[in-house]
């Protein structure tokens, strides 16, 4: 890489791939977690020879315990979820694990098509998934927006960052959870249900 590209690399939504190849949120996300952990990720590149990645994280002097753990229980349901990704292999990831949950999926690929389908799907939808970071419209603009359309939307957001900053922000808004990327279908699945079920409550 020349040295215009290096000091680009880790911004939001900087590419070098053509439109529609690729969004710029690879190293921006691995950025982002290395920051959140107190480290230092360093870039070393040369045109034609390759590029090095270092990465420096804190050493701890806790003792390591180790511990048994139980697999979690997979919680399912039949509700129907909309999905809201701007990257088509977390929809499509994503989508398989809802099915395999039991759950009903739509799927929209960044907030100006979640809002179309829910506008359209109001009435069938029972709570949205929604990435925090796309490119078209962000989800905090895209959760005020289905605010807008609905008052009673159940939102869990999902990010790769902290849920410090601006998820803490959509949270106080009103939005139901919060779940980080990648995810686990156990964790996933406990996330919806507390989501969901809290909505019931709230009903009854």
């Amino acid at each position: 890489m020349d040295k215009t590209t290096q000091e680009m690399i880790f911004d939001p939504f900087f590419t070098t791939k053509e439109m529609g190849r690729g969004i710029g949120l690879g190293l921006a996300s691995a950025y982002g977690i290395i920051k959140n952990h107190d480290g230092i990720i360093n870039v070393d590149s040369e045109e034609g020879e390759g590029t090095t990645f270092n990465i420096y994280l804190p050493a701890t002097e806790k003792e390591t315990i180790r511990k048994e753990h139980l697999p979690e229980k997979m919680l399912k349901g039949a509700e129907t979820v909309l999905l809201v990704d701007d990257e088509d292999m977390i929809l499509d990831a994503c989508e398989q694990l809802l099915k395999e949950m039991g759950y009903k999926v739509l799927m929209a690929k960044g907030g100006k098509d979640a809002l179309k389908i829910y506008k359209k799907n109001r009435d069938e939808i029972d709570m949205v998934i929604l990435d925090m970071i796309m490119p078209d419209m962000g989800g905090g603009e895209t959760y005020d927006r289905l605010k807008e359309i609905d008052p009673k939307v159940k939102v869990l957001l999902a990010s790769g960052y902290s849920i410090d900053g601006q998820a803490s922000e959509i949270l106080d808004r009103g939005c139901n959870g919060f779940i980080h990327k990648p995810f686990q279908m156990e964790n996933l699945s406990r996330e919806i249900r507390e989501v969901l079920d809290k909505m019931k409550g709230e009903v009854e």
